[in-house]
């Protein structure tokens, strides 16, 4: 293990990666209305700028575990960076739809290996102890980027052509490339195990399959015959990913893993948070820009008391998690974000500033009660020479969720508009609220305009009922205690 002192400088350029990621992540929700008049984008083709990218991302993270182990955490870790500067320079130069969707693939394929081998390294580097400090610093990191990206991203779309939001990750990521060359030890999992071609093929086919159905059923009906049988071909996969992961002789995922309470409970609330954090961020950027009126920055201002309640919430839930261990904590952060969402949902078009930056502060304090103790149970969970491809695992599972997320509560959003926007509105109006001002109709703008709260608040009830389930389900799956999740840790159970 390396020096104590090294450890700390190789999760600041860890963090510094992460950073990164969490810049791509949010930067992209401001430019979604901008994005949609310049490229002419419908809201199916704003979810895909989103969902390609965490598909991607969720999609690899499996392998990237897996060959992270194999053949050095820290060469694949310099490949991704590189992978994902050229993506964002693809973005930023984009001229279709069609072409930042793509880009946005390639995108998720580096973080998905940056992702992947990050956790693997911080389980390496740190040992139980240590490792909530260092982990409450990575997902710091990780949340800086909600204000961060909206932030300079508001700035930027201000002042510059759209295609500059994704070039901030150039000087990132280049320092990024120095910090892990100089810093970070390379290391080794299980360097035996065989990849797992039918794993990787079925998970892919079944999560691309799966979303794209949903997202097409918002588009087209519950009844396009597409749609249904997308749905239906990505559940078929995913289920045969089951079976064929029990049979493998080198499976992709260590289905021996979710024998452990610590790390299923933890693995599945960081899911179940993920999907209504990304679900909120969706039609956040809308609300502010199309209904409130706001520009590019000043929707990026409004996002910070997300990430001022997320901040506040991870640096209590450490210290609570830590007298009292993750299973209470857990259950308060997703119990006060399932309040947070149903307040959320009686959101009009008249309401003002302050009751919005109320609600979604009480959300960020949710979201930082959940995160880390979840990721910390569950990374707490691995031993050194799983720790690749069960990193792997979590994340791929928490990003599902966020994909997942975006494609649901985006569809729920999207129909509920439509059915509540007149018979007479126009076809561009109905794809998407930002087009209502270009009009010039005043009666029409605030029909637009009522009707996307409605959407909104009927996505934020769905997201608050899963969330509220999720609180109710943390009380029975997590262990009680910090000493019953070491017990469970070593027991295997």
């Amino acid at each position: 293990m390396a020096t104590s002192t090294s450890r700390w400088y190789a999760l600041a350029a860890l963090s510094l990666c992460t950073l990164a990621i969490g810049l791509d992540s949010t930067v992209l929700s401001v430019a979604l209305p901008t994005l949609a008049r310049d490229l002419e984008a419908s809201t199916g083709d704003l979810q895909w700028f989103t969902s390609s990218y965490l598909l991607v991302l969720a999609a690899g993270l499996l392998p990237a575990g897996m060959l992270g182990d194999r053949y050095g955490r820290k060469r694949f870790l310099l490949g991704a960076l590189v992978l994902f500067g050229a993506a964002s320079a693809a973005c930023a130069y984009a001229e279709t739809s069609g072409q930042l969707i793509a880009a946005r693939a390639v995108l998720g394929l580096g973080s998905a290996v940056i992702m992947a081998l990050l956790g693997a390294v911080l389980t390496v580097l740190f040992d139980e102890r240590e490792r909530p400090r260092a982990l409450s610093i990575w997902v710091t990191a990780n949340a800086l980027g909600v204000p961060l990206g909206p932030l300079l991203g508001g700035w930027m779309l201000d002042t510059f052509h759209w295609g500059s939001v994704f070039l901030i990750n150039l000087p990132l990521v280049a320092l990024g490339l120095i910090a892990v060359g100089m810093l970070v030890p390379e290391s080794f999992g299980d360097r035996r195990r065989r990849f797992d071609l039918p794993g990787v093929l079925l998970s892919t086919t079944g999560l691309i399959a799966f979303t794209y159905g949903i997202i097409e059923a918002g588009e087209r009906g519950w009844s396009d015959p597409r749609a249904l049988i997308c749905i239906a071909v990505g559940v078929f996969a995913l289920g045969a990913l089951v079976l064929w992961q029990r049979r493998a002789a080198a499976p992709l995922i260590d289905l021996d893993l979710f024998r452990n309470r610590a790390f299923t409970g933890g693995t599945l609330f960081a899911t179940i948070a993920g999907f209504a954090f990304f679900g909120l961020l969706f039609a956040l950027p809308q609300l502010f820009q199309a209904v409130d009126g706001a520009d590019a920055l000043g929707t990026g201002l409004r996002l910070l008391p997300v990430i001022g309640g997320l901040l506040a919430g991870a640096r209590v839930a450490e210290k609570l998690a830590g007298r009292f261990g993750a299973r209470p904590v857990v259950a308060t952060g997703l119990a006060v974000m399932a309040a947070a969402l149903f307040a959320g949902a009686a959101t009009g078009p008249d309401s003002g500033y302050g009751y919005v930056a109320a609600w979604i502060t009480a959300a960020g304090v949710g979201l930082g009660f959940t995160m880390p103790p979840s990721m910390n149970a569950a990374l707490g969970a691995l031993t050194p020479e799983r720790s690749g491809v069960g990193s792997g695992l979590i994340q791929a599972l928490r990003q599902v969720g966020s994909a997942i997320g975006v494609a649901v509560l985006g569809t729920v959003l999207n129909s509920a508009y439509r059915g509540a926007l007149p018979a007479s509105a126009p076809d561009a109006v109905r794809e998407s609220v930002v087009a209502a001002p270009a009009f010039g109709d005043p009666a029409l703008l605030d029909a637009a305009r009522e009707a996307f709260t409605h959407g909104m608040g009927v996505s934020l009830v769905a997201a608050g009922v899963v969330t509220a389930v999720g609180a109710v389900l943390a009380l029975v799956v997590l262990p009680r205690s910090r000493q019953d999740t070491a017990v469970l840790a070593e027991s295997g159970v």
